[in-house]
């Protein structure tokens, strides 16, 4: 299940703009469904329409995945789409959507621990129910796993990925890692999404 935060408040108030999907990461300025459409050549329409939508919900059912803001509701500071103007967040039970559906094996956060990520509001969630993650890779993106408390005596593990955000704030984090520096070093016309989808694309 990839698990994001909230759309930008344009999506609230459908004042939508030329290029916006009226559906999960539908902003024109996002980048998750680019990503996507490259590792599958999916072809996808860009564009306010039914047929954008459905293409996405027909994909997302086809290999399985679900998709969930972890953000019930907010307030903004500002009227942006930046995480960090959020306040008074109010969170989805994330974690009985998990036990509402047994397949969900793993959990793939667009974004990380840093204040008002999927992972950071997925913590305090956790936090809430005693269930602590354990670390299975540090480096970018950091893996954890988690066994959720028996149910009818059936434990879980769930394993979660932080996937570096598919946003354009998020480039200039991308431009500072070193393993993006080699690879741009080898190709200068590899760019940021360049580098999301090899990131992206084992874990899909």
């Amino acid at each position: 299940m990839i698990v994001g935060t909230l759309p930008p408040p344009r999506f609230t108030t459908q004042e939508l703009r030329e290029g916006d999907v009226n559906f999960s990461y539908g902003s024109r300025d996002g980048q998750l469904w680019p990503i996507l459409d490259r590792i599958f050549e999916l072809n996808l329409k860009y564009e306010t329409t039914k047929d954008a939508i459905l293409e996405r919900k027909r994909f997302l059912k086809e290999r399985k995945i679900g998709i969930c803001d972890i953000v019930e509701n907010a307030q903004r500071t500002k009227i942006d789409a930046s995480d960090l103007g959020m306040r008074n967040v109010k969170l989805r039970d994330l974690i009985g959507c998990i036990y509402q559906y047994p397949n969900i094996r793993e959990l793939l956060f667009t974004g990380g621990n840093s204040k008002n990520g999927p992972e950071f509001f997925f913590r305090k969630l956790a936090k809430v129910k005693g269930i602590q993650l354990k670390m299975i890779d540090g480096q970018v993106p950091r893996i954890h796993q988690f066994t959720l408390p028996s149910e009818n005596g059936l434990e879980r593990i769930i394993k979660t990925v932080s996937l570096t955000a598919p946003s354009g704030a998020a480039n200039r984090a991308v431009g500072g890692l070193q393993s993006y520096k080699n690879l741009k070093a080898k190709d200068f016309l590899f760019n940021t999404i360049d580098f999301r989808v090899l990131q992206y694309a084992p874990f899909f």
